[in-house]
This record gives structure tokens, C-alpha cells and sequence, in this order.
């Protein structure tokens, strides 16, 4: 018998249920759909297939049990209605279509969004365990070999990490400074993990093995809740794409709204803002005087990430913002050198974190590579949503005349 992938419904990232609080609070009429897309082409087996399948149908007989509500309850951020919603909730097969077509995997999850949204994280994880579980019998190896060389790897980049912590942060830094302007990191690798067994091995060796005050945490809540970590997030793509196909809301006036409406539900907490859903100008746009001195601080996850980094800076000085009271988190395909030198571009200018996804959750190369898979938002109460970005290989709609529209609208 085959042993569930997913055996919590804690084993998700923060930011989806902190955006489940406020859709069911607020968006409560919100329908949506959702689609699966693999940015690679994706191999996919019938015996892959039926194996999914089987982890899927697991997970949806999953309840939050008594001790995981009471750690959820125990985020000041979270509210006690919200908490009954969660006593009732489960997952609904229904709102699900998974077909096998012609060697490729589709999925389509569609209905309230307050109750399909906790489906994403655990669905690719799913995807990403399945497909290597059945491509490591193809290609013989042995799992703890891999995991292995996994590890081998994992305590390289730790070692690289202490000695830039050590030989560059605190130099350039300062020990009375490094709580605000230290380099710090936080694991963002649920969706594309190797394993869940892999993920909770590294979340373990980085809290044992990097010093204190750089490891910050894990996005994955049931890791926190083991581990004794702090959990992390805000929001996504998704919430800000909400208000695209909200009626009475003008389109260009959209991300303002969904600004707004995470301020109304989070009255200070989870102030980190997401900026490339309608591209980084168009938010620094939206992002005025108000939201600018409400928010702590941004998050960059598409485009130059120096660029970024340069604009979002003078913006705040041109609203008179000193930027050092303010956080660049940076979650766009980093690996850790990558982390270095955006680190060493803005030290002390901001304070900078950074959210390691893949680069920590599944790095095995030569052995295998990670798969790049995503599911992301279609359709709103029936309409069409975009996510513009900042790269153009990250945009996403289905609908080419609402897309061009809405790039007019928003000049």
C-alpha cells in the first residue's frame, strides 16, 4: 500500500491560508479556476498517472485535527470565525479534473475560491514526489544515494553561507546592526519539492547548522509547527488577480483594491506587498504615500532583480520614505550565490530576506534536474485574469484580447 504523500493539511504554505482567511471573510462569492501548466515539457506515465490519482484521493480525506487548529489559532494574525470554517473544512474531489492525455498530465481545479485554494501547494507537491518516485526506478538509482548527494550539497552551500555570513556580513554590518541589516533566508521550496521526507530532512539541517539569526524560517506550515520555526507569508499572484473580475471595481483601480482589502483584514500584520502581478511600474504606481508608509516593506519575483531593487529604492526617497525601515524579500529562482550579490547590491540601503525555493528543496543535479510546474489562475467569476510580471515567460492568461486590454488599461 502506497503511503500518502500529503498527511497533513498543514504540510501547505502560510500565504494560503492567510489568503483563505480573507476570502472567506471578504470574497466569499469569489468562483474560480485554476490551471495545472509545466513550464517544461513533462513526461508523464499512466502509471504516474494512477499513482497520483491515488495521492490525491488521500488527500482529500484529510481533517485538521484538534492540535493542528490550535497552532493555526495561535497566529495572532489569524481569527477565531476563521478557525470554525477550518473545523469543517476538507478538500472536495469535485472541484478537481485531472485527465491523462497523449504523455501529459492536466489538471483543472474550479470552485469558491475560499474553498479550492488550499489545493495548489499540495497538488504539485504531489506532481513533483510522483514523477521523481517513478523516474528514479527508470533510471536505477538508489533513493539514498540520492539523498546523499543531496546532503552533500546542502551542507556545501551552509558552509558558503556561514563563511559569507561571517567574512562579509559581519564586517561590512557590524554586530550592533546585523539583526536589521543582516543577510537572512527563509525556505520556500514546498511546490517543487523532491520529497516530503527530502524537505523536511533540509528544513532540519538548516535550523541544526546555520547560525543564529540567518535561517528565519519556513513558508511550509507543517515544518514550522514540527520544527518549532517561524512560518512565513503573505500573499500571491492569485489575491491581486482577484480584483480583475470583482464587479464595481475598475480595472486599472484592481491592485490598489486588493491592497486595501489585505489592510482592512490585516490591520498592520503581513505587511509585505507582492509587485509584479501588473508589472513593478504599475504597482509603484498604485503603491503610494498611504500603502507606502502602511506596508513594511515588498517582494520582488520576476525581472532584474538589481533593477528592481534600484526603483522600488527611489521610489520610497521620492515619497520621503527612508528605505532602510523597509524590507526587500527577494523569491524569484534564487540560489544562494545569487542571494550574495543582491545582498551585497543593497546592503544597508534596505533591510533584504530572501525565500530559497527549489535551490534548496531540489537540487540533485547531475543526478536529476527540478521540474518547473506551477498552478496558477484562470478565471475569475467567469471572466479572464492575467498575471503580467516583470519576465514575459512568467505571464499567464488564456485570453489574449483581455490581456492587451489590460495592458492599455493600466498605462
Amino acid at each position: 500500500m502506497n503511503k500518502a504523500i500529503i498527511t497533513s493539511l498543514l504540510d501547505t504554505d502560510l500565504y494560503k491560508f492567510t489568503m483563505q482567511q480573507c476570502a472567506l471573510r471578504q470574497f466569499s462569492d469569489v468562483w474560480v479556476k485554476y490551471v495545472f501548466k509545466s513550464r517544461k515539457v513533462l513526461d508523464w506515465t499512466m502509471e504516474m498517472h494512477d499513482d497520483f490519482c491515488y495521492h490525491v484521493d488521500a488527500f482529500c480525506k484529510l481533517r485538521f485535527t484538534e492540535d493542528e487548529l490550535n497552532y493555526i489559532a495561535s497566529l495572532r494574525f489569524i481569527k477565531k470565525d476563521y478557525i470554525e470554517f477550518l473545523k469543517l473544512y476538507r478538500p472536495l474531489l469535485e472541484h478537481i479534473n485531472i485527465v491523462f492525455d497523449k504523455g501529459q498530465l492536466i489538471i483543472k481545479i474550479e470552485g469558491p475560491w475560499y474553498q479550492t485554494i488550499l489545493w495548489e501547494i499540495p497538488i504539485l507537491a504531489i506532481v513533483s514526489e510522483v514523477y521523481y518516485k517513478h523516474s528514479i526506478k527508470n533510471i536505477k538509482v538508489d533513493i539514498e544515494k540520492i539523498y546523499e548527494h543531496g546532503e552533500n550539497k546542502l551542507k556545501e552551500k551552509i558552509k558558503n553561507i556561514n563563511n559569507f555570513y561571517n567574512d562579509y556580513v559581519k564586517k561590512e554590518v557590524g554586530d550592533c546592526d546585523l539583526e536589521f541589516f543582516g543577510f537572512k533566508f527563509s525556505d520556500f521550496g514546498t511546490r517543487r519539492r523532491f520529497s516530503h521526507t527530502w524537505h523536511d530532512r533540509v528544513v532540519s539541517i538548516l535550523y541544526e547548522n546555520i547560525d543564529d539569526g540567518i535561517f528565519m524560517g519556513t513558508s511550509n506550515v507543517y515544518f514550522a509547527k514540527k520544527h518549532d520555526i517561524l512560518s512565513v507569508g503573505t500573499n500571491a499572484h492569485e489575491y491581486y488577480q482577484i480584483g480583475q473580475a470583482l464587479p464595481g471595481v475598475q480595472l486599472a483601480e484592481s491592485q490598489k483594491y486588493m491592497l486595501q482589502s489585505w489592510v482592512n483584514e490585516y490591520r498592520g500584520d503581513l505587511g509585505i506587498a507582492l509587485t509584479d502581478t501588473l508589472g513593478s511600474d504599475k504597482f509603484i504606481n498604485d503603491f503610494d504615500l498611504y500603502f507606502a508608509k502602511l506596508y513594511d516593506g515588498v517582494r520582488h519575483d520576476s525581472g532584474d532583480p538589481i533593477v528592481w531593487g534600484h526603483k522600488i529604492l527611489e521610489h520610497y526617497k521620492d515619497l520621503r520614505i527612508d528605505p532602510r525601515t523597509k524590507m526587500l524579500l527577494y523569491s524569484d529562482s534564487l540560489d544562494f550565490e545569487k542571494a550574495f550579490n543582491i545582498y551585497k547590491t543593497f546592503n544597508k540601503k534596505a533591510r533584504i530576506s530572501f525565500g530559497i525555493g527549489t535551490h534548496l528543496t531540489n537540487d540533485f543535479s547531475p543526478i536529476l534536474n527540478p521540474l518547473n510546474i506551477v498552478i496558477k489562475l484562470e478565471q475569475v467569476n467567469d471572466r479572464p485574469v492575467a498575471k503580467i510580471s516583470d519576465d514575459i515567460g512568467k505571464q499567464i492568461c488564456v485570453d489574449n484580447d483581455f490581456l492587451e486590454y489590460l495592458k492599455k488599461t493600466i498605462k
